[in-house]
């Protein structure tokens, strides 16, 4: 398991749900943070909750739809002159459920894989030249298991690319200290998932922390947080090095 204590680490979507979570969690362990929101305002609360951890808490504000937006706020964080090693693109969007599965519209599929496809895949192209050239980095995508859902078509697809992105990058960073995978948080009771999802957002820890933490240089993987909920993030990390591609 990485040591990550003092490493910065973005985690888009930090101020709500999975991201504060995954945030709080990161934080108890030493790493410093960025937290993403769609206002900056919005990270307040989360930073006044890590402040007791001892790191240092940083925040940027930017829409995911527009890329202009995510442009500002990258360039924000590379002003700072911090070293990004982590980063978990965990930010969604749930596109509209299409009770008549025939009538999805394609402004619905281009809203979908703005914020679920194109702005982490910006994200990724933005740190992993970086992380390749300094031989060391982590990256996590979130991605979905929703399937046999033609109502929610975009949200499936966009989630669909994003796993075809990750996967196959593998030839390229396996062997490698730079590490991608993805991570399916399984159906949380968020502002995503809505009231009538079967899992507690809590549910996630320690499982949306394995493909960051661990150091088999493997990437290509898919982690399902529900199958380490309730371990210890050591014994969770030592089962996620049995999950292959």
């Amino acid at each position: 398991m990485i040591d990550v204590k003092g490493k910065w680490t973005l985690i888009t979507g930090g101020c709500r749900g999975v991201g504060r979570l995954t945030a709080i969690e990161m934080a108890k362990l030493g790493a410093n943070i960025i937290l993403q929101g769609r206002d900056k305002a919005h990270a307040e609360p989360v930073m006044e909750e890590l402040k007791k951890y001892g790191v240092e808490v940083r925040a940027v504000g930017c829409n995911l739809e527009n890329e202009a937006e995510i442009d500002a706020a990258l360039a924000e964080i590379d002003s700072w002159g911090v070293q990004v090693d982590l980063v978990f693109n965990n930010a969604g969007l749930m596109s509209h459920y299409f009770t008549d599965y025939l009538t999805n519209t394609m402004d619905d599929f281009h809203h979908a894989m703005a914020v679920n496809f194109f702005a982490p895949i910006k994200i990724a192209y933005h740190f992993l030249p970086g992380m390749i050239q300094r031989g060391f980095g982590r990256m996590q995508l979130t991605t979905s298991g929703i399937a046999n859902e033609p109502e929610l078509m975009g949200y499936a697809c966009a989630k669909a690319a994003l796993t075809k992105f990750v996967k196959d990058f593998a030839c390229k960073l396996n062997g490698t200290d730079v590490m991608m995978n993805v991570m399916d948080p399984g159906w949380l009771r968020t502002d995503l998932g809505g009231p009538n999802a079967p899992n507690a957002p809590e549910s996630v820890i320690p499982g949306s922390m394995v493909s960051v933490m661990l150091d088999d240089k493997k990437s290509g993987r898919w982690f399902s947080a529900q199958e380490f909920t309730g371990m210890t993030l050591a014994d969770a990390v030592e089962k996620g090095k049995s999950v292959e591609a």
